[in-house]
């Protein structure tokens, strides 16, 4: 499935499953759920459900029929959906334990304009914010 969403290309036979859910408990309300992982580092969801689910689209004879979407995920998003969707392991393997008690602490760097703006473009690329991206640099293993 390809789509393209403000201008950004999602294609679930470029991009990396990493996750899927299944309900299929109610016919019509059944949904398929792929979480995708582009090399860009973005996630996206590939749905697909039926007639009753939040994938439904209008029929052209009235009614509602299946149908499926992509859906872009900030990584926020794509975490949460996994906390929901996910046993323990899985969300661990591709989000990493949590930490009980982690907390945020706020702290003042000076930066040339120039690494600013750059860290500005590479977050919204990733669609995280500039202080997830930088912690990510700085906790990344070289």
């Amino acid at each position: 499935m390809k789509k393209i969403i403000r201008n950004k290309l999602y294609d679930t036979s470029t991009a990396k499953e990493i996750a899927e859910f299944r309900d299929l408990c109610g016919g019509d309300k059944a949904v398929t759920e792929q979480l995708y992982r582009k090399r860009s580092g973005e996630y996206f969801l590939a749905g697909e459900g039926g007639s009753a689910s939040k994938y439904a689209t209008p029929s052209a004879t009235g009614g509602w029929v299946g149908g499926s979407a992509i859906v872009p995920l900030t990584y926020e998003q794509a975490r949460q959906w996994a906390e929901e969707h996910l046993n323990a392991d899985e969300y661990a393997a591709l989000f990493g334990e949590p930490k009980n008690g982690d907390t945020k602490q706020n702290v003042t760097y000076s930066l040339s304009t120039a690494a600013m703006q750059r860290a500005k473009r590479e977050a919204s690329k990733r669609g995280i914010g500039v202080s997830e991206y930088v912690e990510r640099l700085i906790m990344s293993e070289h």
